[in-house]
């Protein structure tokens, strides 16, 4: 299951070319928009709106269940990722894997306002895939912030790609979604 980042919504380019690879490699793939996002269609959530969007992912993973026997992994862009390794803290089991994209490590600008203090107690093994010029996480302290989490952990970086990873608008990275999956087959082998 694959949820949006902050500004964005479940149809974005990068979800839907991720969606696309790992439905052509026979993984069922759900993208979802967060419930912030279902109660009004533009603007970032609001301060009290995270824990409404992980109740949300809760509820969805659930009903993937029951549609789609088998591993369950989930994750997210940004903060649909932030949402679900924060889920996944309060919930250890509750998937067999977490696959975040362009994790927002703290505000661009902002490298003290780190956004880690949950990770040492996630149980949940994960990858992290992330740009090299992120704003949000620069790769020595996206590696610092990896090294906190006592699962086993991943991180794959993406030369050159900004918190978009490289699917800015229309433009997209032709690879990336390919050397995602190939990634995440390995990892979750």
């Amino acid at each position: 299951m694959l949820t949006h980042g902050a500004g964005s919504h479940s149809k974005s380019p990068l979800l839907v070319a991720l969606a696309e690879a790992f439905a052509a490699a026979g993984v069922t793939v759900l993208r979802c928009d967060l419930p912030y996002r279902q109660s009004r269609s533009y603007g970032p959530p609001r301060p009290g709106d995270a824990a409404h969007d992980r109740e949300g992912l809760k509820n969805a993973v659930t009903a993937l269940r029951n549609l789609a026997p088998g591993r369950m992994f989930l994750g997210g862009h940004s903060y649909g990722g932030r949402q679900s390794t924060m889920l996944c803290t309060d919930r250890p089991g509750l998937v067999e894997g977490l696959l975040l994209l362009s994790y927002p490590l703290h505000p661009p600008r902002k490298p003290d306002q780190l956004r880690v203090q949950h990770l040492p107690k996630l149980q949940t093994p994960t990858l992290f895939v992330h740009g090299t010029r992120d704003p949000f996480g620069l790769p020595e302290e996206m590696e610092t912030a990896v090294s906190l989490i006592p699962a086993k952990t991943l991180l794959v970086r993406i030369e050159g790609a900004g918190h978009d990873l490289g699917f800015k608008g229309k433009a997209r990275q032709e690879e990336l979604p390919a050397l995602v999956l190939a990634e995440f087959q390995k990892f979750f082998a």
